[in-house]
């Protein structure tokens, strides 16, 4: 069942109206996009009929290879922030002693059918009951990709604390995750967790909506959370904008940006990033190393699957990429270079960044 955020009333509602990016009841972009959007009939219907024919490699044919975090789970960073990609946008962040997990879904499809819609490429690399205890659940939007159900309710019911966009919490609440547990934000407002770490959200060039009547009608956001001696940046969903600047320059340095880069075409405009403005992103944000996110999971777009790694492989330096296997911990100042693990899956052989050619295929 899709909760509608517009049902939304007292101090929530009151917040929404009084935001700046709500706008005749629904949310809106305040940031200019920074590319042209193409939406025409015909590029609409192009995608549509491209996304349902099935594409050479838009899936692995194989299992990808994986790693289990759990033992490594028990002893803290060295260095103070350590990641885990668990596949998509969901990441198990270790910064200054907290624990923070960003768009956890678990489910098998992204979608609000068990039945239909994309799925998985293969399990998380860890069930959702493996993992440690956490400080927050980061939530950027109510997508299905973002905002699993059956992940937030297992959860809650682990009493986690939430931290998400304006409005995302009416979905929460109906899921079972008590009021005094979710924080809602609008873009630059903040929330400190006990103990002291600062997550900020920050704009975010994208859409909501679960189902019919909701379509904006939740706010999406993207996060910057700084502790002691460590700061990180997550993305969410957002295309390219002028926002990433102003992230920078007011709550950078950053040493670890996890930016989407996969579930991009050119008529989908402004919306997602692709690998070559997330490069752009990540240069404007101006610090941190790049991990990125959103790619190897669900068969969202019509690329190649490791269509994304291959372009960040070829356009940024190596010692500033880290591209973790799933499930693998990684200190973002203790990896040397960039691994291209995917290529063995997806049969390429084209070397590496430090003994090889880089792969050679059109972007889209």
């Amino acid at each position: 069942m899709t909760i509608s955020s517009r049902r939304a009333s007292g101090l929530r509602l009151e917040r929404m109206q009084a935001s700046k990016q709500y706008r005749g009841g629904a949310f809106v972009n305040t940031y200019p996009p920074m590319e042209t959007v193409t939406n025409s009939v015909w590029s609409k219907a192009s995608t549509l009929v491209e996304f349902m024919l099935p594409g050479q490699g838009r899936s692995p044919g194989r299992a990808l290879p994986i790693s289990d975090p759990r033992e490594i789970w028990e002893k803290p960073a060295d260095t103070g922030i350590r990641a885990t990609w668990l596949g998509h946008s969901t990441v198990l962040l270790e910064i200054d002693g907290f624990r923070v997990l960003t768009d956890p879904v678990w489910a098998h499809r992204a979608s609000p059918f068990n039945f239909a819609g994309p799925k998985r490429f293969q399990p998380a690399p860890v069930d959702i009951a493996s993992l440690p205890p956490l400080d927050a659940v980061l939530i950027s939007h109510d997508h299905y990709d973002h905002l699993d159900r059956a992940s937030v309710s297992i959860l809650a019911a682990k009493g986690a604390r939430f931290v998400t966009s304006l409005g995302v919490g009416l979905h929460l609440e109906a899921w079972g995750v008590p009021a005094a547990l979710i924080t809602e934000l609008d873009w630059w407002e903040r929330a400190v967790l006990p103990g002291g770490l600062t997550i900020t959200a920050t704009p975010a060039h994208h859409f909501s909506g679960r189902g019919i009547g909701d379509s904006n009608a939740t706010l999406w956001s993207s996060f910057a959370l700084r502790g002691d001696r460590s700061a990180a940046f997550f993305s969410g969903d957002t295309g390219l904008s002028a926002a990433f600047g102003d992230i920078g320059r007011l709550l950078g340095p950053f040493d670890l940006v996890m930016m989407e880069v996969g579930a991009f075409h050119p008529s989908w405009g402004t919306v997602h990033l692709g690998p070559e403005n997330a490069c752009k992103a990540w240069a404007a944000i101006g610090s941190g190393r790049l991990l990125p996110i959103h790619w190897g999971t669900f068969d969202l777009a019509t690329h190649a699957w490791y269509e994304p790694a291959e372009v960040l492989l070829a356009r940024v330096p190596s010692e500033q990429l880290v591209m973790p296997r799933l499930g693998q911990p990684v200190e973002p100042t203790r990896i040397a270079v960039a691994t291209p693990w995917w290529r063995e899956v997806a049969g390429l052989h084209h070397g590496n960044r430090s003994g090889g050619a880089v792969a050679s295929f059109p972007l889209v």
